[in-house]
């Protein structure tokens, strides 16, 4: 049995409200949208404990 490597595709700041999108092409994060959120913000991201980074296949 292996184990597949899940990376999360989008997310969003619960604070400010910042959404961002992985893009593959450049290995980094890209803002969605015209909304950049706060730029004084510390981003607390939406991905928590129940995201689960290891599937079985």
């Amino acid at each position: 049995m292996t184990a597949a490597l899940r990376r999360p595709t989008d997310r969003t700041c619960e604070r400010c409200g910042r959404a961002e999108q992985w893009n593959a092409t450049t290995d980094s994060w890209e803002v969605v949208g015209d909304d950049p959120g706060s730029v004084y913000c510390i981003h607390e991201w939406d991905i928590n404990g129940r995201f689960v980074p290891f599937d079985s296949e």
